[in-house]
């Protein structure tokens, strides 16, 4: 949560977003796009003549959905992988719809996009629940950057790609072949909004039913919270969410992945994020468990929770790019006047291989920890030209059962490699403070010398640290046979290859396409 050092147009001041980033270096999609009006619908057109540049037909016509509801046909759009026909959501999906994938189609985010309506904080037996399914393959894009994806209290998302046919969202310049690879903030993002328990409550009492908050920057309300741990929004697996984040005013931006209440009964598994404006993904509260994330050049934080989050992270790529404001790899909760609340946000992270690039960012520190939250780091890699971690707020290093407060950051086997130093200090807390906290874990190295390979993969030095079971910090992680550190364990771990998208910042491999095309899925 950034202050903003430029100001954008106020005709969008009023639209969605999420929680902020400072610089942004691509405000919305800027290319022509070339519509051509869809024929009569008694005479649907069975293809075109001209097939674009890179060869791809446009489909017929745009599929049923939902009870022979047919989405409305927006012509065609063209870029280099061809000519593709265009199907506009509703603002609002009303009934339980799936989107299939068919060669030559895209759908297109005109603005919000709605799934269902806010249910309120409690399921009830004859509540009008939707749940959007989306096939592999299938690709969508914002058309503006006030376009986003709102899936409502109560409702679902059935967003389930795999390995080759993975989901992809992106922008319209993605499309028309104008994004590269320092393109960001181009439409708005996902949003998931749940019933599980969060603090910093607009209304209500903090982890109760009663506690809801409202999506930060949205005109319309955008509600979250309640107290169903266990409470669904449905599955995201194998998805690709580009070039998101657009800033809608101070303080006010998506991430590519928003959790906002999300309960511990979401699937949230293999799902990259490439060049957000701002976080990669942000979690307000809830209990969502997240597998195998990939998040690419992040322009604010690749890492951000608060208010309240206490689920687990496991299996974690992050790399910034080289040029931009990219911030830090972890932000974890804020400093305010409502840090004593409970739940109290606990991060418990796992396996994980942080490439930070940023010589010198607004939080001081590759990893900034605050607002007394909680933290169990285990089996982490971490590079930065900087500090590794700061601390602020003589709280974070406090122990108090009353409030929920377990004791300072917790790390057992994190190797660092830091720049001139490991620890700075931060409010109340002295570098020497975190620094005593970081060793007071086991088998932890803050002068650790990487022999990382392919930027991200474990070499001699990362395979011979001594790993810890994640289960004995939380029976919900994944079990491990042999532990190790990392997010990847060696040459032949390949859990990331062809669902994941190429760029400068990091390359995954020749099944994995460039992010700057759209994928051949699509074609």
């Amino acid at each position: 949560m950034r202050t903003i050092r430029w100001m954008i147009a106020s005709a969008v001041a009023v639209a969605l977003a999420g929680c902020g980033a400072d610089e942004i270096s691509s405000a919305g999609a800027g290319g022509p796009v070339t519509i051509t009006n869809p024929p009569p619908v008694q005479n649907p057109n069975p293809g075109p003549s001209n097939p674009g540049n890179g060869g791809v037909q446009p489909a017929a016509e745009c599929p049923d959905i939902a009870n022979d509801i047919k989405l409305s046909d927006a012509g065609t759009i063209e870029g280099p992988t061809g000519t593709y026909r265009v199907c506009d959501l509703p603002a609002r999906f009303t009934a339980s719809s799936t989107l299939p994938r068919v060669p030559g189609l895209l759908y297109a985010l005109h603005d919000r996009v709605d799934v269902g309506t806010d249910l309120g904080p409690v399921a009830t037996a004859d509540e009008a629940s939707v749940t959007l399914t989306i096939e592999p393959g299938v690709v969508l894009f914002g058309k503006a950057g006030t376009s986003w994806l709102a899936v409502n209290r109560g409702n679902k998302i059935q967003a389930v790609g795999t390995a080759s046919q993975p989901i992809v969202f992106t922008s319209r310049d993605n499309v028309l072949g104008l994004a590269t690879d320092d393109s960001q903030g181009q439409w708005g993002g996902v949003v998931l909004m749940g019933r599980a328990p969060i603090t910093d409550c607009r209304t209500g009492t903090p982890g109760a039913v009663d506690c809801d908050r409202q999506t930060e920057g949205s005109a319309a309300l955008a509600l979250y919270g309640g107290a169903t741990v266990e409470d669904s929004s449905g599955a995201l697996s194998y998805v690709q969410i580009r070039y998101s984040g657009y800033v809608l005013g101070a303080n006010s931006e998506l991430q590519a992945l928003t959790l906002e209440g999300v309960g511990n009964g979401t699937t949230i598994d293999h799902i990259q994020m490439h060049n957000s404006s701002d976080d990669g993904f942000e979690i307000f509260g809830g209990r969502a468990h997240m597998r195998h994330i990939v998040v690419t050049g992040a322009d604010d934080d690749s890492v951000d929770v608060d208010t309240g989050y206490k689920g687990t992270i496991q299996y974690v790529i992050a790399v910034q790019k080289t040029s931009g404001a990219a911030d830090s790899m972890i932000e974890l909760d804020s400093a305010n006047a409502l840090e004593d609340q409970t739940p109290r946000t606990h991060l418990k992270l796992a396996n994980f291989t942080f490439v930070h690039r940023n010589p010198g960012t607004g939080n001081q520190a590759a990893m900034l920890f605050r607002g007394g939250a909680d933290a169990n780091l285990v089996n982490g890699v971490l590079t930065t030209p900087m500090a590794c971690l700061r601390l602020a707020g003589a709280n974070i290093l406090a122990s108090d059962a009353a409030i929920d407060k377990l004791g300072p950051p917790r790390f057992d086997s994190v190797v660092m490699s830091c720049g001139t130093t490991a620890t700075v200090a931060g409010t109340g807390v002295t570098a020497d403070d975190a620094l005593t906290a970081f060793n007071a874990g086991t088998n932890n190295n803050a002068t650790f010398s990487p022999t990382l390979t392919g930027t991200f993969i474990n070499g001699a030095n990362e395979t011979a640290v001594t790993a810890v079971n994640p289960q004995t910090i939380d029976p919900d992680f994944d079990a491990i046979a042999t532990p190790y550190i990392g997010a990847v364990r060696d040459a032949s771990d390949t859990w990331y290859a062809g669902w994941t998208c190429n760029s400068t910042t990091a390359n995954f491999g020749g099944t994995s396409g460039a992010c700057t095309s759209l994928p051949s899925i699509a074609q």
